[in-house]
């Protein structure tokens, strides 16, 4: 039986050819495809500022830490997300204030923000689950009024917008990942977005150690200045060059999503034992996401009959033993991001996925339903 992947790269030959000629060069960071990447992925998400950075989770740390989170502040995040969005909370000290999530997106909801807010609370982050776009418009409102920050965790959001303007750019900042399951892969590696020029100076200080100075603006070897305890947290010039041709041509890759998304819709929608997120022509789709009662059998079926599916989350963030035990959190807090870890499926959507595999695909899980 010929098996369906969960995900396969878009990485073209030239692409490869180009990271193999920058290998060969010797001059690995510091180069011009990682300035190309960026005024690329700046361009396609119509964003003043974009930084590249060794991962979303980087992206996020950094983020807090510009917004000048510590200890004692609250921020409040989903509690249906990667551990990465807590985590980068976690890191500066702050603690991370977990809100319930809406069923079938996996997204917040202003409401469930609203119920977690104290004067504690200095930050917001949301998280555009599965590329599927949050009600920003309404929680950006609320923050401004609340004057506490706004972050956006667009891990899964390449190419998702709200009411046409490209999700990253309503907070002040917005960091993406380029993890090799995502839309587009520089093996690891993400990208921040703000359009906030001070902000933007610090994640580009605080991302290479605090150096105040770029190679390029140095009038002499080693003539910069430290100015702030920074990070490590630079992408290298092939994994640039690996993501340069991808963001390019990234519209192909979205229109394909999109038809693929609508064929696992179009294939669900008479069955009432299967519940999946709505379509959106806002969403980017990094997955499509199902949900059904008996997940786990599903799951276990689905691997024999290798067919490639995969989880976004299987357990909330409060039944994660570091979070559960420092803060002695209540699942029973949290049952929409409790359902949808215990029942969602992860269905594969890349531009290589034929329609007779989601067709196929689509047949056998019905058939074990």
């Amino acid at each position: 039986m010929k098996s369906i992947k969960f995900s396969k790269t878009n990485i073209a030959d030239k692409d490869i050819k180009l990271v193999e000629k920058i290998i060969k060069s010797g001059w690995l960071t510091h180069g011009k495809f990682t300035t190309d990447f960026e005024n690329q992925f700046k361009k396609y998400t119509k964003s003043k500022y974009a930084v590249s950075v060794s991962s979303c989770t980087a992206g996020l740390h950094l983020s807090c830490l510009a917004s000048g989170f510590k200890k004692g502040d609250e921020i409040i995040v989903p509690a249906q997300t990667h551990t990465a969005t807590a985590h980068a909370v976690e890191y500066t000290g702050a603690r991370a204030i977990f809100a319930d999530v809406d069923i079938l997106t996996g997204n917040i909801s202003l409401e469930s923000i609203k119920k977690n807010i104290t004067k504690k609370t200095k930050g917001v982050i949301i998280v555009h689950m599965a590329g599927y776009p949050c009600e920003v418009d309404k929680i950006l409102n609320f923050c401004k009024k609340k004057k506490i920050v706004l972050l956006e965790d667009c891990a899964h959001a390449v190419g998702t917008k709200f009411k046409k303007k490209h999700v990253g750019n309503f907070g002040i900042s917005g960091s993406f990942s380029f993890y090799p399951t995502k839309q587009i892969t520089t093996g690891e590696g993400g990208m921040v977005l703000t359009n906030d020029y001070d902000f933007y100076k610090k994640i580009k200080s605080l991302k290479a150690f605090g150096i105040d100075k770029d190679i390029k603006d140095r009038k002499k070897q080693g003539d910069y200045d430290v100015k702030s305890l920074g990070f490590n947290y630079r992408m290298t010039d092939f994994q640039a060059a690996l993501g340069l041709n991808q963001i390019v041509k990234y519209t192909i890759n979205l229109r394909q999503r999109h038809i693929i998304a609508k064929r696992y819709i179009k294939n669900f929608m008479n069955n009432k034992k299967i519940k999946h997120m709505p379509y959106s022509k806002n969403c980017s789709f990094f997955i499509f996401q199902i949900f059904c009662k008996n997940r786990d059998k599903i799951l276990k079926e689905l691997k024999n009959k290798k067919i490639g599916v995969s989880v976004h989350y299987s357990n909330a963030l409060p039944k994660m033993t570091y979070y559960k035990k420092k803060y002695n959190l209540n699942i029973g807090k949290f049952k929409n991001a409790d359902s949808y870890g215990c029942t969602n499926i992860s269905l594969p959507v890349y531009p290589k996925l034929k329609m007779t595999e989601v067709d196929k695909i689509c047949k056998t899980i019905i058939g074990l339903i």
